[in-house]
This record gives C-alpha cells, structure tokens and sequence, in this order.
C-alpha cells in the first residue's frame, strides 16, 4: 500500500517477509536492543502481544513476522512517532494483525484491557532524566526517562498481563536491582536473564529479562550474548538473530 513518506524519512527493509520501516533520519532509529528484545521474546501461536514505548513499531513488525501472534498493540506516546510507525503498519497491509494506540503508559487502563495478554514486551529508556535541557526532543524521550520511568513501565506491563503472562524487557545491567525488586512488587517474578556483552572481553552493557506474572521464585541465567567477535564481525549467533529463518514462536 502506498504512504506518504515525509522530509528526512526513509524506508528500510527487514529483510523479514517483505516487510518494510519507516524511520526518521533526524529521529531515533531502532537499534540492535530492540532486535535483541524481539527475539527473546516468546510468543506462542494466537497470542495477544503489547509493545510499550513503541517507536518505530520495530518490535510490533519483527514479533509480526516471526510469530503466529493473534494481535499486536504498540503504544507509543509521541504523537510524531505514533503516526509514523502507523503509516509503517498501512505500507505492509497489516493493519488487522498490529495496532499501533497514541497513548500515555501511565493510563494504560484507559486503553486496553487489563489483565488479557498473553505477551508484554518493551525496550524502554534506560537513562535518568537528570540534566535534560531538552525534554521534548525525541532522541531524549526514547533515551532518558522523561514521560515514563521504569517503575512506570513494570506497572504497565503487570497491569495488562494475564495470569502467568510473560513480560519481555531489555535495559542496563547497571538497573538489575531496581528491575527484580520493582518486579515483584508488581508481581513480576523474573524467571530468566540474559546478559549482553559487547565483546568476549567487555563488561555486559545490556540485559535482557523474562518474567512471569504471578510466577514462582525460580533465576534461570542464561549463557553470555556476544554481539561482535575478535574480528569485529556480528557473531553467528548474531547473524542468525537477524536471519529471516529464525522464528520466535515457541
């Protein structure tokens, strides 16, 4: 389907079923963490999945592609960026698998129905919003946590989630504490960590987590994710997150 493609926009392929993104040159462009994010993720087939703090819709397109999700919800707060990642859902004609809602988290009552989903995912700001001289800059509102902050984030997801439902979340090892004690104060049981390191030799500077609404008490930490190799090439584990064959339908 044809869509307007505004100034400073452009169109980049997945590489994932024929589907397409458009992203802002002047805005922020998704990143390798929501990749990462999308794949861990498990969605089972007829799932009912929610992004919080969509963006782009990256994560909403890549679970689209790589699953037999029933629906998919992206809410993104920045009315720009909702519209564009729309326009991404007209131009892939999908628009009855993924909807993407112009909303606060915050109010996430208001919006969809609680208590329903199967599958909660988000890659949401990783930094303090301490310092901010801008705070209606889109790079800082993906970035710093200026229109929602983590706590606001786990609530959101516990909220929404069914019963033993699964939230998905990638951030900063540096939050592990905060991440596992405002979890179980929303009934969020962290069930299994994955750590990000950039190379063999670096400290992990991302870390993915599952956890299970009303779960019990049970770490499961898996092996390392290296992201680049001594030759400063994606490692195989890497090229196969980004392979077109790799389903994340479990």
């Amino acid at each position: 389907m044809n869509v307007e493609i505004k100034e400073k926009e452009r169109i980049d392929d997945l590489q994932l079923k024929g589907l397409k993104i458009i992203q802002n040159t002047d805005g922020f462009c998704f990143g390798i963490d929501a990749v990462l994010l999308a794949n861990f993720a498990k969605v089972k087939n007829k799932a009912k999945v929610v992004d919080l703090g969509t963006g782009t819709g990256i994560i909403p397109l890549i679970i689209y592609g790589k699953s037999n999700a029933e629906k998919i919800y992206g809410v993104e707060i920045q009315e720009e960026v909702f519209e564009m990642a729309s326009r991404s859902v007209l131009m892939n004609d999908i628009k009855d698998n993924i909807k993407i809602i112009n909303a606060d988290l915050k109010d996430i009552k208001e919006v969809l129905p609680t208590n329903t989903f199967d599958v909660v995912t988000s890659n949401p700001p990783y930094m303090h919003n301490d310092g901010i001289k801008n705070p209606n800059d889109k790079k800082m509102i993906s970035r710093h946590e200026v229109k929602c902050n983590l706590e606001d984030v786990i609530k959101a997801a516990s909220i929404l989630l069914k019963e033993r439902g699964k939230f998905f979340m990638i951030h900063r090892p540096t939050r592990l504490i905060d991440i596992v004690s405002l979890g179980r104060k929303y009934r969020l049981e962290p069930k299994l960590m994955r750590f990000v390191h950039p190379k063999v030799d670096k400290a992990p500077n991302l870390l993915l987590v599952e956890f299970t609404k009303g779960g019990r008490p049970d770490l499961k930490i898996m092996d390392p994710l290296y992201v680049y190799g001594e030759d400063g090439k994606y490692t195989e584990e890497i090229i196969e997150i980004y392979s077109e064959d790799r389903s994340i339908d479990k």
